[in-house]
């Protein structure tokens, strides 16, 4: 067993007994992990990067990123748009490619080297949202909880949406493996999605089903049913996938569709302990393996364009086209602006961006990834410490004043 793999070791079990404290502190898991990740690379020969099989990583992270898709679906309600249909098609069919447009744009004009197809790849790597890195946004009670519930159904839907003009952009840059043609690319767009949608809707209902005559006829027990919570978003994402479609949507929707069957049954925090426990650690993980392999990359040096594209793609490609989308909705001014402002990159961009690494040729592939990798670091900080101070500001203009009243 390497050296860096007890460190890991190590630096988790660390965080699991500080936990409270680096909360109190704003310092996210994940954040503290991939410091972790990156002075071990500095600091040791960096055995995992050196020798990390990115086909074993992208696999590996997207298994995790269904993990935690489906512990973000079970928390919504009101059906597979959480009830906020109009919201919700506002932010995927308008804000999103709006974002891709101008993420595109920006490409073009600050990274000249790189061909339009290339930087639509880009594009898709740092646009979708994700909460991995920063999922406690999610349960902060002192954001609105509208402006939460709305982009954690946003975010579980915009990879799905992004995957299929990825797989264009990437036949277009000269890759044929997922796509022999860019028109076959976009011919697929609306098959993969229904695949998705029928096996993560059949997988959550069928399972729920089940788990339900199971407990009634007291059949199971509370820790294999636990055991059996965590292999139902890995069957979705596998029968998905087998079929042509994404797996992260047909994760998403089996988390839905499973709470929305179990709900009379009374699914309880108890009862996706363990999944969200596994994803969690799993998560810490990778973010750890991230840290470490990114050493790779920041050794070469800084290439400020990207920086600069990165930043910009961290906020204004998203606040802005997210601003416009619901102008004229319900959403007050300080919540349009909360829903682009929180919008945390992370396990779906490094999926992405390890596609693209193992597609394109060398040259484009190095370029991609190192966009990737700023653009998780990047938000790890923005959202995962921004967002703690913005509910600390928004919790403080709300509580009410105190004192002796003059009259």
């Amino acid at each position: 067993m390497t050296p860096s793999i007890l460190i890991a070791m190590v630096v988790i079990i660390g965080w699991s007994l500080l936990a409270g404290r680096l909360e109190r502190w704003r310092i996210p898991g994940p954040l503290l992990m991939v410091i972790a990740g990156i002075a071990i690379g500095f600091s040791t020969r960096n055995e995992i990067g050196n020798t990390l099989n990115t086909v074993i990583a992208e696999r590996a992270v997207e298994l995790i990123l269904a993990l935690l898709l489906f512990v973000d679906a079970t928390e919504v309600k009101g059906g597979y748009f959480g009830g906020e249909r109009a919201i919700t098609a506002r932010l995927l069919c308008i804000a999103l490619p709006l974002s891709l447009i101008l993420a595109t744009a920006l490409g073009v004009l600050l990274l000249p080297d790189l061909s339009v197809a290339v930087v639509l790849i880009v594009a898709c790597v740092v646009v979708p949202t994700d909460f991995s890195p920063a999922s406690s946004i999610l349960r902060d009670k002192r954001l609105p909880a509208r402006v939460r519930h709305v982009i954690n159904v946003e975010s579980g839907y915009n990879d799905g949406i992004v995957a299929p003009i990825f797989v264009f952009a990437l036949t277009l840059a000269g890759d044929h493996e997922h796509a022999a043609t860019p028109i076959e690319a976009l011919e697929s767009a609306f098959p993969a999605a229904a695949f998705a949608i029928l096996a993560g809707a059949a997988v959550g209902l069928i399972s729920a089903w089940l788990t339900n005559s199971a407990v009634r006829q007291h059949l199971t027990t509370a820790q294999s049913l636990r055991i059996g919570i965590v292999m139902i978003p890995l069957l979705a994402y596998g029968c998905s996938v087998t079929l042509g479609g994404n797996g992260f949507v047909a994760a998403f929707i089996s988390g839905i569709a499973y709470r929305a069957a179990r709900h009379r049954q009374e699914l309880g925090d108890e009862q996706l302990g363990l999944l969200d426990e596994v994803g969690i650690l799993a998560g810490l993980v990778m973010w750890f393996v991230f840290g470490s392999t990114s050493v790779l990359l920041l050794s070469l040096g800084i290439e400020w364009l990207i920086v600069l594209y990165v930043v910009l793609a961290l906020t204004v490609v998203r606040i802005v086209p997210v601003y416009l989308a619901l102008t004229g909705s319900d959403l007050s001014r300080s919540d349009r602006f909360l829903v682009g402002a929180i919008g945390p990159r992370g396990t779906a961009s490094i999926v992405f961006g390890l596609l693209a690494f193992n597609a394109l040729d060398d040259d484009f592939a190095g370029e991609t990834l190192y966009a990737m990798t700023i653009t998780i670091i990047g938000s790890l900080v923005i959202h995962g410490l921004g967002s703690s101070l913005i509910a600390q500001r928004m919790a403080s203009d709300t509580r009410p004043a105190t004192g002796k009243s003059v009259g």
